[in-house]
């Protein structure tokens, strides 16, 4: 990573642009950027006026907020400053390069097209003013071109692609937080452009609707070294078998973490491998998979750049899905009458965030239930998930509508109702998240509609004002069927 500079380059400072990298340790170009021995200048920029860069939705602007602030405490405390712009970053970075008198400006890759372009542009007006600018992978294990089919050409299906990626063996190690940072002194350069992290009103304010993600979370790289070392100390151990029931706390948690890169993939990886050093384990393999369909999204993404608004399989571009508001509101508002389904979308909308095998439930009732349009379920995600990822959002959704490019098959179609018996027998799931279902015994709980009225139906007291289901399963399941078999 040596950078050769002219003599007169020596004291020139070096900009580090931070994006979805918002942490020091294992952070490449704050590396590169300390091993030059030249002043800092820490930067980000809230960038809403790129054409084709998607605006955050706004669980995911929560937690930029907070991810920020303590980026810019652990700053502080090594005698250094996170400066904040808002605005075009193809303008603010060149001229904060020129004003400042900056060398060389380094940043960690991003994979969409928009992204993408973005930084080609910037590269070549920094080099036209002789202003070295330089990338580097910190958020993924590999980077997204680097595995290809022997054949040549991208994977399309997730099995295949992940037993190339072991080929290359071992990730390479996360690095550390340098032990050495000389920071630019600011004296007014950056006046008055630069604003506070506060005038981005990435919080919420009127109405104040996150205090349910202000009780769940804590964000920043502190506390997701501790979510990891917790998950490892006392979860890992069952992740295999225990990991598809959202009533116990068997998932690491750590998704929101790794999208705004509070923590990196590699740390991620090779501390599971130190949890079980020297040992072959599935929990252990499980758990890696799991980052490996991260990076198969990205694989993806990079090759398929519109996947948030494009089917992957164009047969689905002939796919009749219903336009229903009535049922579309329903399902955002966990109000289907499907208990899991119902505790899925209620959680979702307090915590910001879902268990892993209770999103494929609620997917799949969108675009199979109720034959809306799974980019409807995307966006809806995308605005109220925190860790909702450019890659991992869009790639799942098009698994489970069976539209994507290792999907699931258009004839699986999860039986909410059975779902629920399986992955939350005795009801504690649903129980905390549909409260008017917290009497109900767990032999009925997920299926409550079907029982006698006299017992727990709507004339008792027990759920006065649960709603009937919002469609039939076995109708549903007929239905989605047929308008799967008339694709094209």
């Amino acid at each position: 990573m040596a950078i050769n500079l002219k003599s007169d380059d020596a004291e020139s400072p070096v900009i580090v642009w931070f994006r979805d990298d918002l942490r020091l340790s294992d952070n490449p170009a704050l590396q590169a950027a300390a091993k030059l021995g030249r002043p800092i200048i820490c930067v980000f920029v809230h960038d809403e006026e790129t054409e084709g860069l998607r605006p955050l939705g706004g669980a995911a602007r929560w937690w930029l907020h907070g991810s920020l602030r303590a980026l810019s405490d652990a700053l502080d405390a090594h005698g250094g400053e996170l400066l904040i712009f808002r605005g075009a970053a193809s303008k603010v970075i060149p001229r904060l390069a020129t004003n400042c008198r900056a060398g060389s400006v380094l940043w960690n890759r991003r994979y969409g097209a928009a992204e993408r372009r973005l930084d080609e542009a910037i590269k070549t007006e920094l080099k036209a003013q002789h202003v070295e600018a330089r990338s580097f992978n910190g958020h993924l294990l590999y980077e997204p071109w680097s595995i290809q089919k022997n054949s040549g050409g991208s994977f399309r299906v997730f099995s295949a692609f992940w037993r190339a990626a072991h080929t290359f063996g071992e990730p390479e190690r996360p690095l550390a937080t340098p032990s050495r940072l000389t920071f630019f002194k600011n004296k007014g350069e950056f006046k008055p452009s630069r604003v506070k992290l506060v005038e981005l009103t990435l919080e919420p304010s009127s109405p104040d609707w996150a205090s349910g993600l202000r009780a769940t979370w804590q964000r920043g790289e502190a506390r997701a070294q501790a979510q990891l070392e917790k998950f490892l100390d006392n979860d890992v151990g069952s992740y295999a078998d225990c990991r598809d029931y959202p009533g116990r706390t068997s998932t690491s948690r750590l998704s929101p973490y790794l999208r705004f890169g509070d923590i990196s993939a590699r740390q991620v990886w090779h501390a599971a491998n130190a949890a079980y050093a020297g040992s072959s384990n599935r929990d252990l393999e499980k758990f890696q998979s799991e980052l490996g369909w991260r990076e198969f999204s990205y694989h993806l993404l990079y090759n398929n750049p519109d996947a948030a608004s494009r089917n992957l399989q164009p047969r689905f571009d002939t796919m009749q899905w219903r336009h229903d508001s009535t049922a579309l509101k329903a399902w955002q508002h966990g109000k289907t009458g499907y208990p899991i389904v119902d505790a899925g979308m209620r959680e979702l909308w307090s915590t910001g965030w879902m268990h892993n095998r209770v999103r494929m439930v609620v997917a799949s009732f969108l675009a199979k239930h109720l034959l809306i349009d799974w980019r409807q379920g995307e966006s809806w995600f995308w605005d109220t998930l925190v860790d909702a990822d450019p890659a991992n959002n869009p790639v799942s959704w098009q698994w489970v509508a069976g539209s994507g490019a290792d999907a699931a098959p258009y004839f699986r179609i999860f039986n909410p109702v059975l779902q629920g018996q399986k992955f939350d027998a005795d009801g504690t799931y649903v129980r905390r998240w549909v409260p008017e279902l917290a009497n109900i015994p767990a032999s009925v709980i997920h299926n409550p509609w079907q029982h006698e009225a006299e017992s727990i139906g709507r004339k008792s007291k027990c759920v006065p004002s649960y709603p009937d289901p919002i469609i039939d399963h076995d109708n549903a399941r007929r239905r989605a069927l047929e308008a799967y078999k008339n694709l094209a």
